[in-house]
């Protein structure tokens, strides 16, 4: 199956390296809104470039002087951004820990999709999330079905996404159809 378009990649600013000899084996999903409710891709593409004018909506105040962003951004049609290329350390889990292991970052892949706790992810996010997760687990072996996690999974009580419209069951049977995915990913 073919992407419906190609992947763009607009580079952000806000990545390093991994520290050496780090495999990635964890994909942390998010849901990001900006401004809350509204999902398109604008303001969005600007925080994670590190130009977002937070002037330019009352609900960004507290987005001044933020240096973060995902891997991957999953839009609401099925269009798929990537900010970081996989090999680096993307900015996107914050303060975070799973199964003992601190510093999420360090060992995993982040996807945002476009969402809120409001609206249901759509269909083709589901797909297009499933099939994104099949590559990166055909580039890292060490990514498991199970270690594909919500970050309100890995910074409990300090994130909520992608939330209770995130469909895990939906999500599952949509991965387990995928075999194999042709994804170019940087």
């Amino acid at each position: 199956m073919a992407l419906k378009t190609p992947m763009r990649f607009v580079p952000s600013p806000h990545h390093d390296a991994r520290p050496a000899g780090t495999a990635v084996d964890l994909i942390v999903l998010h849901a990001i809104s900006l401004p809350p409710g509204q999902f398109a891709m604008q303001h969005v593409e600007a925080l994670f470039s590190g130009r977002l004018d937070t002037s330019a909506h009352a609900s960004f105040a507290s987005l001044e002087g933020m240096r973060v962003a995902a891997h991957f951004v999953v839009d609401r049609v099925g269009n798929i951004t990537q900010f970081v290329p996989v090999e680096q350390r993307a900015w996107h889990a914050g303060a975070s820990i799973w199964q003992g292991r601190e510093r999420c970052n360090d060992y995993s892949i982040g996807i945002e999709m476009l969402g809120d706790e409001q609206a249901p992810f759509t269909a083709v996010q589901y797909r297009e999330t499933a099939r994104l997760c099949r590559a990166l687990m055909l580039r890292f072996p060490d990514v498991a079905t199970e270690r594909i996690v919500g970050h309100q999974d890995v910074a409990p009580g300090r994130k909520w996404d992608p939330g209770r419209q995130w469909d895990w069951g939906h999500f599952r049977r949509s991965l387990s159809h995928i075999r194999n995915t042709e994804m170019t990913l940087r």
